[in-house]
């Protein structure tokens, strides 16, 4: 049996439901992480919850539990699928109330849900071909640095890129590159990693956090500021990366080769880097 946690109790995910009248379905008042677990360890879960944190704050709600309740939660879920790389998806809503209002209830009551989900396994082609992208007009709200389960811009823009033969798409504004539809934005522009800083334009990025800290100790030049979307066909390489894709090479943008076509040397150093991370 596959478990699920819901508001306090443990169950078969089959039977874990929500009452329809709770603020996430029906408002998207809620936030979520996903967590990555390998052979039962999870990565970063500090700074993931640290994340969620901040996102509850944003939106003036109580976080209901404390780290130490999260870090059993995920630890039991993980537990519970015994598969050697999974992640772990935590939902925090403000709750269900006997009627259907836009204004915030003075005393919310959370619903707390999160599951685990089988990783799938690598994509074998992806250190040989890269990802194909194309840039979008990033068409969401003012607050994309909190994590949110309003994600219909998102899902819109992938399935554009999809449509139009992509595998993602990267999210312009104002003439910046800001990131994926579900992954921050990584580029080496004259041989420096470059990403954009923290703004309400962008997710701040744990797995992004990460190779920045991972760059710096092996040495490789890094900076965060603002990447015009016209420095992209220039860049030496584009990569796009989260908690499920790690790090992507992007090899294609738009029509145009990135460098050779191919994964470069430093996402091959990276990718290297950050899967010996994972092992320990």
């Amino acid at each position: 049996m596959t478990l699920a946690y819901l508001n306090g109790n443990y169950v078969a995910q089959a039977d874990a439901c929500i009452p329809i009248t709770d603020r996430g379905l029906l408002f998207g008042d809620s936030l979520y992480e996903v967590i990555p677990v390998y052979h039962g360890i999870p990565l970063q879960a500090a700074a993931h919850l640290a994340r969620l944190q901040q996102g509850l704050d944003t939106i003036h709600l109580t976080n209901p539990l404390t780290q130490a309740e999260w870090l059993h939660i995920i630890q039991t879920l993980s537990q519970a699928n015994p598969v050697p790389n999974q992640s772990i998806y935590l939902q925090i809503t403000r709750g269900d109330y006997p009627t259907r209002a836009h204004s915030i209830p003075n005393h919310p009551r959370p619903t707390i849900f999160a599951f685990s989900t089988t990783s799938p396994d690598p994509d074998l082609m992806l250190p040989t071909t890269g990802l194909h992208a194309i840039t979008l007009p990033d068409i969401r709200w003012q607050h994309c640095d909190i994590k949110t389960t309003n994600l219909l811009p998102n899902l819109l823009a992938l399935h554009e890129a999809r449509a139009q033969g992509a595998d993602d798409a990267i999210l312009v504004r104002d003439g910046i590159a800001h990131e994926g539809t579900s992954s921050n934005l990584i580029a080496i522009l004259q041989g420096v990693l470059t990403t954009p800083a923290d703004s309400p334009e962008l997710l701040p990025g744990v797995t992004r956090n990460l190779i920045l800290q991972l760059a710096k100790i092996a040495g490789i030049p890094c900076t965060r500021r603002a990447i015009q979307v016209d420095e992209l066909p220039q860049a030496n390489e584009i990569w796009l990366s989260s908690s499920t894709r790690e790090i992507a090479p992007v090899t294609r943008l738009n029509t145009q080769l990135i460098g050779n076509g191919q994964p470069g040397p430093l996402w091959q150093k990276m990718h290297t880097l950050y899967q010996a991370e994972k092992l320990k």
